[in-house]
């Protein structure tokens, strides 16, 4: 939270003026990062209100790679409703993206499904320590919290909405995955 509120303080005192869509104008600030030790906690925005169903809802609409709001407003989200035209599209949004990435050549890459294939098939700690430049020992200590986060990751790619009707799964796995990250999960 405290990079998040540093974030904001830079950008109004060192903002750029910019144009938008609304006429409001807006400040920005070109390529900051932040980055998050996840052993601390996940870094949710404290400072207002986030309903936590609504952000579960709307990251799994982005992996099943859809771009109407019809699913949204399903489960009672209307965050996207203002960018929607008549039929509820919105274009190439996110989990379009995510899900069907266009080359030049005219294919699709399905970046989440290819993430999830890695996932699946790196087994070995050398290949994973290369890939990641860091010790074998560290790899070996670390995969066995690796391949239950596989099979989680698995489920959620054959019946993505399942893990909200199932916490108590989705809860185990957060713990024996990645223990620090228990906000990941309802």
């Amino acid at each position: 939270m405290k990079q998040y509120l540093e974030l904001m303080q830079k950008v109004l005192d060192e903002g750029t003026q910019k144009n938008d869509r609304t006429g409001t104008g807006t400040l920005s600030i070109f390529g900051h990062q932040m980055r998050f030790n996840l052993q601390e906690g996940f870094p949710l925005v404290t400072t207002k209100r986030c309903h936590l169903r609504s952000i579960i809802h709307e990251l799994l609409w982005f992996l099943q790679g859809d771009t109407n709001i019809a699913y949204l407003h399903e489960n009672n989200v209307t965050i996207w409703d203002e960018w929607a035209d008549e039929n509820g599209d919105l274009g190439p949004v996110y989990g379009k993206q995510w899900r069907a990435w266009p080359t030049p050549d005219g294919r699709h890459i399905d970046q989440i499904a290819t993430v999830l294939s890695q996932l699946k098939t790196i087994r070995t700690p050398a290949v994973l320590s290369f890939l990641r430049g860091t010790s074998a020992s560290w790899i070996r200590w670390r995969w066995r919290r690796v391949t239950p986060f596989s099979s989680f990751m698995s489920q959620m790619e054959n019946s993505p909405v399942s893990f909200i009707s199932a916490p108590a799964m989705c809860s185990s796995v957060c713990r024996s995955t990645l223990p620090a990250t228990r906000y990941w999960c309802i």
